[in-house]
């Protein structure tokens, strides 16, 4: 699914969203209510976006992934951790759409860079993009729309101890499979590239100080959406004087803005249509592990079905406690492993691959994720309940 698409399927579901608001099937105040609880997620989106998309303009992305190449010592499993550990970073603080989107095609590049094949490499960012987005609310929006229903598990570190453990479990066990899938690959020695050259080294250094203030203070308290404006507008005031020519509208991204708005308004008009007691009878209720693993399920159900942002907005309202809430999150979050739409990021990751002429085997990418969404849901699960 290209970004045409995405901004056409978008802008159908807001004119059905809006026809619904006519008609009266979802009530004006519960439109305005919508619009008052996403325009802070949004706004945050198109900042960090922007971030990602200026830092890796810069070089940012590259001189970190080649610097990793010279600290694994030519061990192709040393680069292969460090990769790992470097999709985790990026996906915890700056969402799994950045993994997705910037940090493959660079971790692409390092491979071959380095006569490494590619698709391992790949294989890790996308995965990790989604199993690791469990670790702060900015990491995945269906992690921002929650953080409001969570009450003081909403703050960095209130969510951090919620769903910390869980987050850590997924992680193990997503490199786990990726080793078990790509062992042969990831054995042997290769010799080190060379740095990638660096056009504007004083505009690189600038970039990398905003990006490393940026950092904590995501996870300080503030609403996410105002450092990551902040940090949008110095880095593009500082290319405005270095580098004008990057700044385009292209790093707004308006496709996936309307996508995600007219999901917001569908699915409320769905739920005041009486969705919720359906869903509710397939959910089941309780705290339980296996309530827990039900909604769960279902929740994983619904993204690999549909997509992860609308499985989570119909299954919100039964979610009625922050560890129910917190199992739907794991569901939605790293369940979305087996179909190319499951997520917004791995349709972003399968774009960037194919822009960069990888041909994605999706029979063997579909299988594996048979496998490994219901284990690393099921077993990420199980700290919630050891609280």
């Amino acid at each position: 699914m290209d970004a045409v698409k995405l901004a056409l399927i978008g802008t159908a579901l807001l004119a059905a969203g809006g026809a619904a608001v006519v008609f009266g099937v979802l009530p004006v105040d519960d439109a305005i209510a919508i619009a008052d609880r996403v325009w802070p997620i949004l706004l945050f989106v198109v900042a960090v976006t922007i971030v990602a998309e200026l830092a890796a303009t810069a070089g940012l992305f590259d001189v970190v992934a080649a610097r990793l190449a010279r600290w694994s010592r030519g061990r192709v499993v040393s680069l292969w951790l460090l990769v790992v550990a470097l999709c985790v970073v990026v996906t915890a603080f700056l969402s799994l759409d950045t993994t997705a989107v910037l940090l493959t095609p660079v971790v692409i590049a390092v491979a071959r860079a380095n006569g490494l094949p590619p698709l391992p490499f790949a294989f890790t960012t996308v995965w990790l993009a989604n199993t690791a987005s469990l670790f702060l609310p900015v990491s995945n929006l269906t992690n921002l729309l929650a953080a409001h229903r969570l009450g003081d598990a909403g703050s960095p570190a209130g969510f951090l101890a919620l769903l910390g453990p869980s987050a850590v479990v997924a992680v193990v066990v997503t490199v786990a499979l990726l080793w078990l899938v790509h062992r042969r690959a990831l054995r042997g020695r290769f010799t080190v590239a060379g740095a990638p050259r660096v056009t504007d080294l004083a505009l690189l250094r600038v970039v990398g100080v905003v990006v490393v203030l940026l950092l904590p203070l995501l996870v300080s308290g503030l609403a996410p959406w105002i450092p990551a404006l902040a940090a949008a507008i110095a880095l593009t005031l500082v290319f405005a004087w270095r580098s004008p020519a990057a700044l385009h509208l292209s790093l707004i991204p308006w496709q996936l803005v309307v996508f995600a708005s007219g999901l917001f308004v569908a699915v409320g008009a769905l739920e005041a249509w009486g969705s919720g007691a359906l869903l509710a009878a397939a959910t089941g209720t309780g705290d339980d592990l296996v309530s827990l693993w039900q909604l769960a399920g279902v929740g994983m159900l619904g993204a690999n079905a549909v997509n992860n942002l609308p499985a989570y907005l119909a299954l919100e309202p039964v979610a009625d406690s922050p560890v129910r809430l917190a199992a739907l999150l794991i569901g939605v979050g790293a369940g979305p492993l087996v179909t190319p739409w499951a997520s917004l990021a791995t349709l972003l990751w399968h774009e960037r691959l194919r822009s960069d002429g990888i041909d994605v085997p999706w029979r063997r990418y579909v299988l594996w994720g048979l496998v490994a969404a219901p284990l690393v849901v099921a077993l990420a699960i199980v700290p919630l309940v050891w609280r």
